[in-house]
């Protein structure tokens, strides 16, 4: 991990506009004063409750929420993001040559014989034979989809990527087939990772340092080894034992 940074939060406020008494829009505030880097070559886990912001942290990242205060500081590429529900994220009715092509095509920079390179070359990075090119979603186990989504993710090419919750809907034995990908990628070709979780078993087995975040607020940092044998929260502490 060097000092170089891929990703940059300074005091950032943020949440959504809802309905209010009226017809007035009523903003009801998620994230409070959140402040951290991502640096370079670094897997940085970001650990909390359901409901605590997680998520919205991710879309305020990936600029879908608009921060209140404070800024988001992007050092390379606007990141891609890997999804909980693979299934979800990737079209049902087209195959996977499709889904990994459409955003080179969409792109328009590439000539179609090297838009296939690129299919065919992504796809041997996440461990699927060619053979799965023209397979639909339900034709897949969980965990090929999930392979699928992050050879979307990386298909051209990012430096950084946002993982929400990528391997908690795979058995235990998938996850750390996942996981050991997502490692050897971040080794091949140089990536860095968000990589949000409420598994702090998954989070010490993948990540480098940890927020832990409550009500919106990151409450405790560190390495992974500080949180997981020296916390000092009380709600980093709760977290801990209810993963034991």
């Amino acid at each position: 991990m060097s000092g170089k940074l891929v990703l940059s939060l300074h005091h950032v406020d943020s949440g959504y506009s809802g309905g209010g008494p009226f017809g007035k829009k009523k903003r009801q505030a998620v994230l409070h004063d959140v402040t951290f880097d991502v640096h370079h070559g670094e897997i940085l886990g970001l650990v909390g409750e359901s409901g605590t912001g997680k998520s919205t942290l991710a879309k305020t990242i990936l600029g879908m929420v608009k921060p209140d205060r404070g800024t988001v500081t992007h050092f390379t590429k606007r990141p891609q993001m890997i999804f909980q529900d693979p299934y979800s994220s990737l079209n049902p009715f087209y195959s996977v040559e499709w889904s990994l092509e459409e955003p080179l095509r969409v792109y328009g920079k590439y000539s179609r014989e090297e838009r296939k390179r690129r299919v065919r070359e992504m796809l041997e990075r996440v461990e699927l034979p060619a053979e799965y090119l023209g397979a639909k979603p339900s034709e897949l186990s969980g965990g090929q989809r999930q392979r699928v989504s992050i050879a979307a993710a990386l298909i051209r090419r990012p430096k950084f990527l946002i993982a929400d919750e990528p391997v908690s809907a795979l058995d235990v034995t998938i996850q750390a087939q996942i996981l050991t990908l997502l490692r050897s990628l971040r080794k091949e070709l140089d990536l860095s990772y968000l990589f949000i979780s409420h598994d702090l078993n998954v989070v010490y087995q993948l990540c480098d340092r940890v927020l832990v975040m409550k009500k919106g607020r990151i409450v405790e940092r560190g390495t992974v080894d500080e949180i997981f044998d020296h916390p000092k929260e009380a709600y980093t502490k709760q977290l801990l034992a209810a993963a034991e």
